[in-house]
């Protein structure tokens, strides 16, 4: 299961592998504020609390856009970040403004 969470809303769906947390987002009508889908506005900033595992390495992108201990902490960009396996991920929205 797929845990969204944006400062309105908290919604749980099951996870499609292959699309990013952005794409779920979205499918779902969530407010999850993003410009670019390219990884270099960095609205669609987030934290991953749980199922970091599950999910795709850090892009290129997120690494030039967030710092290192950004992504060490969990951060990183819904845009780039892939479901790779099911399982249980947690994801809260957490932009920079």
């Amino acid at each position: 299961m797929l845990e969204l969470k944006t400062r309105k809303t908290q919604k749980t769906i099951e996870s499609v592998t292959g699309l990013t947390i952005l794409d779920h987002a979205l499918k779902e009508d969530l407010d999850w504020g993003f410009s670019c889908t390219r990884g270099t506005c960095a609205r669609c900033r987030c934290y991953v609390a749980s199922g970091r595992e599950l999910l795709s390495l850090p892009s290129d992108e997120e690494e030039s856009r967030l710092e290192p201990e950004e992504i060490e902490q969990g951060y990183r960009l819904a845009c780039q970040c892939v479901v790779k396996q099911s399982g249980d991920i947690s994801v809260t929205h957490k932009p920079y403004f």
